[in-house]
């Protein structure tokens, strides 16, 4: 299947199921242990996606055992670790805070290309990074220097800087998906493979945490809070963003995940009762100031792309 939409918009999409997820996170935080929402979510959305990609992977099974380490970096950092670290720091920040730490996310993807050797990194970009970072300090203290020197973190927050590396990687290594007629894994394809991946990888995890920790009760809310992740953060939001990165790349389509914030503070404002404080805007200044830095250098490509 695919997606006759201009990439901006569907990153744009992506964009606003991910702000909610935030939102549906921290409602359900009380109620839902994180890892066991991490497993239900993808379980739930491999068995909705199965009989739409079941064929789709049966005939691509060459390619997929072909590139199945690179899927299974992807099920891991992209599905995995994001949205594990993601819900487990929603149950010490707040859904703002965590969305505006997430906006730094734009000037990490550089760094990440620069590591693993797709781009090198120029003085702008790395003039860029070094401000974002100054903002994302800024929020993570909390614009209180007394945190830094004691370096009394919130934990939910560190946790996000850990998710926006894992999601950095993830949209770093998809490009490196095979291309080209014959050899290309459909979008829909890679989203199945890797949706059934993720649910192997965290199967230990989710059983360890339902065993020290329990799990949920069958709720409406929670059937709600799981319809929601499955759908729209788990399904829509994956194809439409696995769709539009190899269209652009994953610098330009790491701009759109500033909307995230934007979308998640007007939810937060409206469902969760939340407030924008005065250092998000301290801090978000620098990290705006820095994606611009970062996303607008011109830098030559080290490595070809798979063809």
């Amino acid at each position: 299947m695919k997606l006759k939409f201009p990439p901006a918009v569907l990153l744009s999409l992506s964009a606003l199921f991910w702000g909610g997820n935030f939102v549906v996170g921290r409602w359900a935080h009380t109620d839902i242990p994180p890892l066991n929402l991490t497993f239900w979510r993808w379980f739930a959305s491999g068995v909705i996606l199965l009989p739409f990609v079941a064929q789709g992977m049966w005939h691509h099974r060459g390619l997929i055992r072909r590139h199945g380490a690179l899927l299974v970096v992807l099920a891991t950092s992209g599905m995995v670790m994001f949205h594990s670290f993601t819900y487990i720091a929603l149950n010490t920040t707040t859904a703002i805070n965590a969305a505006v730490v997430l906006a730094s996310m734009p000037m990490v993807i550089p760094v990440i290309s620069f590591i693993v050797g797709d781009e090198r990194l120029s003085l702008r970009q790395a003039l860029g990074i070094s401000i974002s970072a100054l903002g994302v300090v800024v929020i993570v203290s909390r614009g209180d220097w007394q945190v830094l020197v004691s370096l009394g973190f919130t934990p939910g927050d560190l946790w996000v800087l850990a998710a926006v590396v894992a999601w950095s990687m993830y949209s770093v290594l998809l490009r490196r998906l095979p291309k080209g007629p014959g050899n290309a894994i459909p979008p829909m394809v890679v989203l199945g493979v890797t949706n059934w991946i993720a649910i192997v990888v965290l199967l230990p995890f989710y059983l360890w945490e339902y065993h020290n920790v329990g799990g949920f009760a069958l709720t409406l809310s929670s059937v709600l809070v799981l319809a929601y992740v499955a759908l729209f953060a788990s399904i829509a939001a994956f194809v439409c963003w696995n769709a539009a990165v190899p269209q652009v790349g994953a610098n330009k389509a790491g701009l759109f995940i500033h909307l995230i914030p934007l979308f998640a503070s007007i939810f937060s404002i409206i469902f969760l009762g939340e407030h924008l404080e005065t250092y998000h805007f301290i801090g978000i200044g620098p990290i705006l100031l820095g994606i611009y830095l970062t996303t607008t250098a011109k830098t030559p490509r080290l490595t070809k792309e798979a063809s």
